[in-house]
């Protein structure tokens, strides 16, 4: 048994899946199917076989569905989705989750014992596509006798928009029998034009009908989908005809066109590798920083970063001072504080910048590598020039890299050579000296006696939040004031604006010692007291002082060191070095400070000076060479390795793209010629009108037919025997697993007028 429209229909469809069958799965065929769904044993089988005119399903026996599904199709222009009563109206959009709720819906109320529940499971399907709805009435033979389905295939009971169509399949009997499909069509013809609930309505009946009736939705619904399909087909066409055309200006058959791709990947190489070092509008990185962008950071964050951590431990900084001093001095004593143990102290200090100037270095090269790296993965379609060009350019990279090495330590070098104190920032030892021995507020300015400079904006070693913690009885108790440390005192103000000036306490004879913190405490405290046994703050013999961190209390513990104030206790180690606490010298003590200044000023120009010269000696000797370099030598020196030829030689996974995208370029060029001729050759006829449900009541007469719908969408009903005789009892009709059926006596049916299936045009 054939169907012409059908047959029609396949050959275009088929030749529109083989084209697409090799363009990869982008441009994969996502067509409408026919969907066929129904109870247990209500003849879904049958139907797709009377469909293909072959025995080709399996056949079985149990029971996969164990309690009721009652399935409610709504139309919606919202999408599609689910909803489940136990589920608080929850939307299942995934339709794989439904299935999953469903499972477990009934797994919880019947268990894993292949247990039957007669609860029903509610659903309703939200579906823009509910139009599609085809109900077909199977069994019609296996009715008592009596009773027919004469108002459901009229569309009177439960219309649909599309109206049912009767069907009558093989019985088991039949297919044991080997009854053939072409006979029990005969058969079923026969049944319908005999029976007296159907004879009227026979050409509208039966397989037959039911194929034509498809085949025009499924074609319809084919040529409806087709546009948005052509669209997606051609924008992928417009990619791959770029990439074709490329593939074809660069066959690697042709030894000129060897020339020149060689000559346009070098010079798109170069192109790359500036763009990515200087800066581009055109293809910005929006998710990392690289190239140029990566190695600005490193000359203005990660090597300051760096120089920062070189700075020496406060403590062990004055202790190497005061070893310098007395080392100078010998076993005299020292009057005059000594050049040479502040020259000794910033040689050190400077020789120290060696190690993080180099690792400066190497950052750069190798953010330079990276760069590389990126910029050559062009060039993976020619293995042996992929790999040429990044062992050239490599080399090239450390040459220069050896080069700058040399040049920065020389630079150190250099600085070590002549410590220069007439430096115009440089503040000497005569501004030094005099700042600590005149307790004035202006001093003489530096670089002969231009103008005054105030001396708190000399000697100011820290200013920052302290909260004052043992004056809590006090008005307000304890809280957090603003506070300042200079060479001279320690004075505290309201707040950070300093106009309200709190107290301010002079420096002399004062120490500082480690306070335990409180048991519920969060706070860091030490606590400043007079040596003399003196009140150190109104009535108070000590003043606590309170940080937030660890780092913020050993921060103010190194500045009051910086500005001569000592810990509690110093200690003697076994070789007699560090200073007892009654074997203190003040003018030792003064000297030390002195030198320590003076290391800070002159370090400070240093460090400027560093940071200035090193970006731009690496700029120079490494990133600008490197750039020239592959611009004006890379071409030369591949060509020097006398093999140019074979560096274009194509990699096996290059050729394979080549090869797919020509093939995807003709299976899309061939798949949009056939939607071209499946949207000319087919016709549709129009949706029929909405049904007339208002005068349609939800109990009907006796029926004991199953049903099965077809479309994209479906009501799944299935119908056991009724017994003889129900028909004087009374019920609700209800849809369930087990079907449509009802007890009420049979009465005159409403006035709802039948409404005849469309007539079906021939599909060309």
């Amino acid at each position: 048994m054939g169907n012409r429209g059908m047959e029609e229909l396949i050959p275009l469809v088929n030749r529109l899946q083989d084209a697409l069958s090799t363009a990869g799965h982008d441009c994969s065929l996502r067509l409408p199917q026919i969907a066929v769904v129904g109870g247990q044993s209500t003849g879904k089988s049958s139907v797709l076989e009377n469909f293909v005119g072959r025995d080709f399903l399996p056949r079985g026996s149990g029971i996969v569905t164990r309690r009721p599904l009652i399935l409610q199709l709504l139309h919606c222009n919202a999408g599609e989705y689910g909803e489940f009563f136990h589920c608080s109206r929850k939307k299942f959009k995934d339709f794989n989750e439904i299935r999953k709720e469903i499972e477990a819906e009934t797994q919880r109320l019947t268990g894993s014992n292949k247990c039957i529940s007669p609860v029903p499971i509610n659903l309703r399907i939200h579906s823009p596509h509910g139009l599609r709805t085809i109900g077909v009435i199977t069994k019609l033979d296996l009715m008592d006798k009596g009773t027919d389905a004469r108002e459901i295939l009229e569309n009177r009971l439960h219309p649909l928009r599309r109206g049912y169509i009767g069907v009558v399949n093989r019985s088991q009997k039949d297919i044991d029998g080997k009854k053939d499909i072409k006979a029990a069509l005969l058969a079923e013809q026969k049944f319908f034009l005999t029976h007296p609930a159907y004879k009227h309505m026979a050409e509208s009946m039966g397989t037959p009908y039911l194929q034509r009736i498809l085949n025009q939705q499924l074609t319809n619904h084919i040529r409806d989908c087709l546009p948005a399909f052509r669209s997606h087909l051609q924008s992928q066409l417009s990619a791959v005809s770029k990439q074709a055309e490329e593939h074809r200006q660069s066959s690697p058959d042709n030894p000129a066109r060897r020339t020149k791709i060689l000559l346009q990947s070098v010079n798109s190489l170069a192109s790359d590798f500036t763009e990515l070092i200087e800066g581009s509008g055109e293809n910005v990185d929006t998710t990392c920083l690289s190239g140029g962008a990566r190695i600005n950071k490193i000359f203005h964050e990660r090597f300051p970063k760096e120089l920062i951590k070189i700075e020496s431990d406060e403590t062990k900084l004055r202790q190497e001072i005061n070893y310098a001093i007395r080392n100078i001095h010998g076993v005299r004593t020292g009057l005059f504080t000594p050049d040479l143990a502040f020259e000794a102290i910033v040689k050190k200090q400077i020789t120290n910048l060696k190690d993080p100037c180099i690792k400066f270095i190497d950052m750069v090269s190798q953010e330079l590598m990276t760069t590389l790296y990126r910029c050559i993965s062009k060039l993976s379609s020619f293995p042996k020039l992929h790999n040429e060009t990044e062992r050239i350019v490599t080399a090239e990279i450390q040459r220069q890299e050896s080069i700058c090495r040399d040049q920065v330590l020389l630079l150190i070098d250099i600085q070590l050579a002549y410590i220069n104190t007439k430096h115009e920032d440089f503040v000497g030892f005569t501004t030094v000296q005099q700042a600590f021995n005149q307790n004035k507020k202006l001093v003489v300015g530096i670089a002969g006696n231009q103008g005054v400079t105030p001396l708190s904006s000399l000697i100011v070693v820290r200013k920052g939040w302290l909260t004052i913690n043992n004056i809590r009885i006090m008005k307000g108790g304890a809280r957090e004031y603003w506070f300042i440390l200079t060479a001279e005192s320690l004075s505290w103000f309201k707040d950070d604006e300093e106009k309200e000036k709190k107290y301010m306490l002079s420096l002399d004879d004062l120490k500082f010692k480690d306070v335990e913190k409180g048991f519920m405490s969060t706070k860091y405290v030490f606590a400043i007291f007079n040596t003399e046994s003196r009140n150190v703050y109104k009535d108070y013999k000590s003043l606590e002082l309170a940080c937030n961190t660890q780092e913020e209390l050993d921060s103010w513990k190194a500045s009051l060191l910086q500005a001569g104030v000592y810990p509690e206790k110093v200690t003697v180690d076994e070789r007699g070095n560090g200073a007892s606490e009654n074997l203190r010298d003040p003018q030792l003590e003064r000297q030390v400070e002195t030198i320590r200044s003076l290391v800070d000023s002159y370090m400070s120009i240093i460090y400027k000076t560093v940071k200035d010269s090193m970006p731009k000696t690496i700029m120079h000797l490494m990133i600008k060479s490197v750039k020239e370099f592959i611009k004006s030598e890379l071409l030369a020196q591949l060509y020097a390795l006398g093999e140019s030829s074979a560096l274009m030689d194509e990699s096996p996974e290059h050729r394979q793209h080549r090869e797919e995208v020509f093939r995807k370029h003709a299976a899309l060029t061939e798949a949009l010629a056939v939607i071209g001729t499946i949207s000319t050759s087919t016709c549709s006829t129009p949706v029929p009108p909405p049904v007339d449900t208002s005068g349609v009541e939800p109990s009907r007469r006796i029926i004991s037919a199953n049903s099965v719908t077809v479309g994209k969408t479906s009501v799944c009903n299935h119908a056991p025997s009724v017994p003889r005789g129900s028909s004087q009892s009374k019920a609700t009709a209800r849809l369930s697993r087990g079907g449509l059926h009802t007890n009420q006596p049979r009465r005159a049916p409403p006035p709802v007028p039948r409404r005849h299936p469309p007539a079906i045009q021939n599909v060309k």
